[in-house]
């Protein structure tokens, strides 16, 4: 009896504690639990209800969105309002929601030059962005060129559609701006796709930050230095100017955490290895770069010179690091060799072009980011 007894109180606590331990907040998606209700709330964001609000899209009167002309026989309800101006040197809100979620999908098409257009993103209470990068190279375009990508986290359409599905949480606030550096208006169509829902404690915020080295210095490329506290690595994308002929990636790269000074925790053995490609990215039946796109790694754009004005090689690359997050305890700094070959079989240091974006989470506070780039040395030339 009493062994039943204790049976019966083992079986009712892992009951209770599978019920406690399971909560559904409409946060962790996939496939296999897409079945599974939810007290989460869907809201979306775009010109069409720049508030998010229950009821309240597609209210733009005549006169108050830039389809008003194409509207004008129709009306108030036919997309009178599908996109934002952001003239020259203005910063626009693009979405500013004060409660508990998580961004779960952006859509945008901004026109005008991608390295000038600069996404910000500021989370709950923040002064400094957690996000600051050109939304070209927020979404692998950084050569200012079109080129399909298809990740997981991120989905480039065409004709110029970015995507991100990097799930973005926030505990009592999230800002998103866009700075227009140019000396030119631009539009931008944009949809914002969140949840107003719990956020676990152990929640983690999302961050990406901007570099660029042109030309690289002791041909080493810093991809992000000085991050502080507790978090993981998810990503990286660059975009790689060669000015030598010749194999230009035997460089490797390092990952210093949580207080390795000259040596790292992680080196990879090349930068084709660490894209998950090898030998050259070539096509051996054609000795040519052979582009690929796949849900976590990819070199998507080769840029190749036309014998005119466009005389460098030119990639576009990014790494996921989804199901395996480099995480770290207090610290983080990445590096990237700008190594190619000589004569001889030796490995030759190069000055290359290369711009870089990184996308973590971490706990807050974040260290403060450098300051971006001048517009003259963001512009691709």
């Amino acid at each position: 009896m009493k062994k039943s007894y204790i049976i019966l109180l083992i079986c009712v606590w892992s009951v209770s504690c599978f019920s406690q331990k399971d909560p559904n907040n409409g946060l962790d998606l996939s496939l296999g639990n897409i079945f599974r209700v939810s007290d989460a709330q869907t809201r979306s964001i775009s010109p069409e209800n720049f508030t998010g609000q229950p009821g309240k899209g597609g209210m733009a009167e005549l006169g108050d969105g830039t389809g008003s002309s194409a509207a004008r026989d129709l009306g108030k309800g036919w997309k009178i309002s599908p996109s934002v101006i952001i003239k020259a040197g203005e910063t626009f809100t693009l979405a500013e929601i004060t409660d508990e979620g998580a961004i779960q999908h952006i859509w945008m098409t901004p026109t005008g030059n991608w390295r000038f257009s600069i996404l910000r993103m500021y989370w709950d209470d923040e002064k400094e962005p957690s996000v600051e990068v050109p939304v070209g190279d927020f979404f692998g375009m950084g050569w200012g060129e079109y080129a399909p990508l298809n990740s997981q986290p991120i989905t480039v359409n065409p004709g110029s559609a970015f995507n991100s599905y990097w799930p973005m949480p926030f505990r009592k606030k999230c800002r998103i701006t866009m700075e227009n550096m140019s000396d030119q208006e631009m539009r931008v169509y944009y949809q914002i796709d969140y949840t107003l829902t719990e956020v676990p404690d152990d929640a983690a915020y999302f961050h990406a930050q901007f570099r660029r080295s042109n030309p690289t210095e002791g041909s080493i490329h810093t991809l992000v230095d000085g991050i502080k506290g507790k978090g993981h690595y998810v990503g990286t994308y660059l975009a790689w100017q060669v000015n030598n002929k010749g194999w230009w990636g035997e460089g490797e790269i390092k990952f210093f955490m949580d207080g390795d000074k000259k040596f790292p925790t992680i080196a990879g053995t090349g930068t084709e290895d660490y894209f998950l490609g090898s030998y050259n990215f070539e096509n051996k039946q054609t000795n040519q770069y052979e582009e690929y796109s796949t849900p976590y790694a990819g070199l998507h754009q080769v840029i190749r010179p036309d014998g005119i004005y466009n005389s460098q090689q030119r990639f576009g690359l990014y790494r996921w690091h989804i199901l395996d997050p480099i995480r770290f305890e207090k610290d983080l700094k990445i590096t990237i060799q700008d190594l190619g070959w000589r004569s001889g079989g030796r490995y030759l240091p190069q000055k290359s072009d290369i711009s870089s974006v990184v996308y973590w989470y971490q706990l807050e506070p974040h260290a403060s980011f450098p300051q971006l780039p001048s517009k003259n040395n963001l512009e691709v030339n």
